[in-house]
């Protein structure tokens, strides 16, 4: 056997963001590398996972310097977009490639897009999809001209938060909609009545909002218990497209749209090319058999984004140095669909505002149809159903 590639893995693999998918994403992470293991590895070579638990963001710096002691140059993570700066600022600077699989927060410091890449979509990226989806799709049926609609943007103030927020803003600035008001706040400290009755005070027709689990669902309860008409509300990726934002809400999450990664059981495989259908039947028959579940979007999402390390990049590189693979990395094109997720491949080159990120990102609309029941509705290659116009006025 041919000496391994040792590839570090940083996630939260303890604490409430390995609870929130950062397990899971490390799960899809660790699968990949089996896979690509049993295929052969990269040119004889296995590959050997060499995990970190880094629950939160003081920890992702001491997790890459122990990586680098060890003599590891290529570093997978990190789920969490808190934790996903400081390890990529830490990788770059001890010239150590970061390969973030889930986390959307912006990276834009040092090595961006040259020894740091984002295989996910962007904030940006699903903060722009969900306002393109409600100017686009939803108010035509609904019988109304999107300029004619006021936008609410709400977000929790940090890298996560931040960065979804600034997509939403800059597409309802791009399209010349209205804007009713900015509303960022601290997850922890706000008093979501507070805030909810600042909000209605804004009146808007759609409220945009990015959000942890705990506050998504407690501002959702607040606008629902103040009344607050909305035409439609559309969240993103850390709380109103998990299944248990819907089962803390019940009804009073129908009709609510998400702006996100999809996940193997919702994910229209028609939407696939051959071989990535035939890679999610692989990989989802082999999860289910070692977890006893569907893949996640965030185990999806890190076993697509490490497959593409693994089969599509490494072995275009000259060695399984960092310097190798980010030259690699930078060549790469691969069509959208290629990925098991629905994504392809092709970065942003560096010194560009797109600096490191995966250009050909999949993201997609999620909603509501259901108590407890939500459905990929757009874009139409991977939807499995319909949109429902559903009224959310309380």
């Amino acid at each position: 056997m041919e000496d391994p590639i040792r590839v570090g893995a940083v996630y939260p693999l303890t604490g409430s963001q390995a609870a929130g998918g950062g397990l899971d994403e490390f799960r899809g992470a660790k699968l990949a590398a089996t896979l690509v293991n049993e295929d052969g590895g990269i040119g004889g070579r296995p590959v050997e996972l060499m995990p970190i638990d880094v629950p939160g963001a003081d920890a992702a710096p001491g997790a890459i310097g122990t990586l680098h002691d060890r003599g590891v140059d290529l570093v997978l993570g990190s789920y969490g977009s808190t934790i996903s700066q400081p390890a990529a600022e830490g990788a770059a600077l001890r010239d150590m490639l970061f390969w973030e699989t889930g986390a959307v927060g912006e990276m834009t410091g040092t090595g961006a897009g040259t020894l740091v890449f984002r295989v996910s979509p962007t904030g940006g990226t699903l903060g722009h999809a969900a306002v393109s989806f409600i100017a686009d799709e939803l108010a035509p049926m609904l019988h109304r001209d999107a300029r004619s609609l006021r936008f609410a943007v709400a977000n929790v103030d940090d890298v996560y938060g931040r960065s979804v927020a600034q997509g939403a803003l800059h597409e309802i600035g791009h399209r010349g909609l209205t804007l009713a008001g900015t509303f960022p706040y601290d997850a922890y400290e706000t008093d979501l009545k507070k805030l909810a009755h600042r909000i209605a005070g804004s009146h808007p027709d759609v409220l945009f909002v990015s959000a942890y689990l705990e506050d998504g669902v407690a501002l959702r309860r607040e606008t629902v218990r103040q009344g607050l008409d909305l035409l439609a509300s559309i969240g993103t990726s850390s709380s109103y497209c998990h299944p248990q934002f819907g089962e803390a809400l019940g009804v009073d999450a129908l009709g609510l749209f998400a702006s996100d990664k999809p996940d193997s059981g919702s994910l229209n495989p028609e939407g696939l090319t051959e071989e990535a259908r035939d890679l999610l039947s692989r990989a989802s028959a082999a999860y289910r058999d070692l977890y006893g579940q569907d893949m996640s979007a965030p185990a999806l999402s890190g076993f697509s984004a490490a497959w593409a390390l693994f089969h599509d990049v490494i072995p275009r590189a000259t060695s399984a140095g960092a310097e190798a693979v980010a030259k690699a990395a930078r060549a790469i094109e691969i069509p959208r669909g290629a990925l098991p997720n629905g994504s392809g491949l092709s970065f942003g080159a560096p010194g560009t505002p797109d600096a490191g990120a995966n250009l050909r990102a999949a993201s997609v609309i999620w909603e509501w149809v259901g108590v407890g029941r939500r459905a990929v509705v757009w874009p139409p290659q991977f939807a499995t159903t319909s949109i429902r116009p559903i009224d959310i006025a309380p």
